[in-house]
């Protein structure tokens, strides 16, 4: 290889590690053209995975970590690629610590918030399901986010306080009431002031409305620091549940099982 070729070469070998990822944008926004990437691949320093991503091979070491897991995947699309996003929702809780309500089949979904995804990740093979979501959920910017170790490299994901209130805006199609609870159950330890952050600049009145709900069922230590009035959960009742009743503080319609012991509430749709 041409000496004119190893600054590129060298760039690659430095901001690729052994078995991360890298894809055509960011290589040719550092001068790496197609021809170069060919050389690359000839020589054994990359490895195609789909068309526009490439893979640098593990290394005999690890000779493992041939398999393309999830972990991997992200942390090159936030460390190696530069990507603005952060897994987030139920993923984010399981990552940190909050394992006990997997579901059955293994970890089948992988949910990842911003608005600078690429597109290939939709068109990646193998067990797992990139989920991606839009920054909507909350106005301005909202960083909230945490660090978690893996083999993969440090992992930037919602702090658990964001992920909920990512995990409540899924309901009741894309996650259930009976998940959303356990993952409740799993927060006694989380930061009022952090929530309250949150609340104040959630742009969902389904999340804010289930958010209470959920949190006076649990009545966790940190419950007594919030205030719901404070807070904007519009007014009327909001269906959300077919068959569903309307909860009779926060007028959501939620399963029966939802409801406050001991008191009425109205019929849903």
């Amino acid at each position: 290889m041409s000496r004119q070729l190893q600054p590129k070469l060298k760039w690659v070998l430095d901001q690729v590690p052994q078995g991360q990822l890298i894809d055509t944008p960011t290589l040719k926004s550092h001068g790496v053209t197609r021809q170069l990437v060919h050389k690359y691949i000839q020589s054994g320093w990359l490895t195609p995975v789909i068309r526009g991503l490439y893979r640098r091979a593990p290394g005999a070491e690890n000779a493992a970590e041939n398999t393309l897991e999830w972990r991997t995947v992200v942390h090159s699309l936030q460390a190696v690629m530069g990507y603005d996003c952060v897994i987030g929702g139920r993923t984010a809780l399981e990552e940190q610590g909050l394992r006990h309500y997997v579901p059955l089949g293994g970890e089948a979904q992988v949910h990842l918030y911003g608005d600078d995804h690429p597109g290939w990740l939709k068109r990646l093979s193998g067990p797992t399901d990139y989920v991606l979501h839009n920054a909507a959920l909350f106005d301005g910017t909202i960083a909230e986010t945490a660090d978690v170790q893996s083999a993969s490299g440090p992992l930037r994901c919602s702090s658990p306080e964001r992920a909920i209130l990512e995990m409540l805006d899924e309901l009741p199609k894309g996650e259930s009431f009976h998940m959303a609870d356990m993952a409740f159950e799993g927060l006694a330890s989380a930061r009022p002031k952090r929530l309250a952050h949150l609340l104040k600049h959630c742009t969902s009145i389904k999340v804010k409305r289930l958010f209470f709900v959920f949190a006076d069922r649990h009545n966790h230590a940190w419950r007594k620091h919030l205030n719901a009035d404070e807070y904007d959960l519009g007014a009327g009742p909001r269906a959300l549940v077919k068959g569903g009743k309307i909860h009779p503080r926060y007028k959501i319609s939620v399963p029966e099982d939802y409801l406050p012991k001991n008191e009425g509430a109205d019929d849903g749709p």
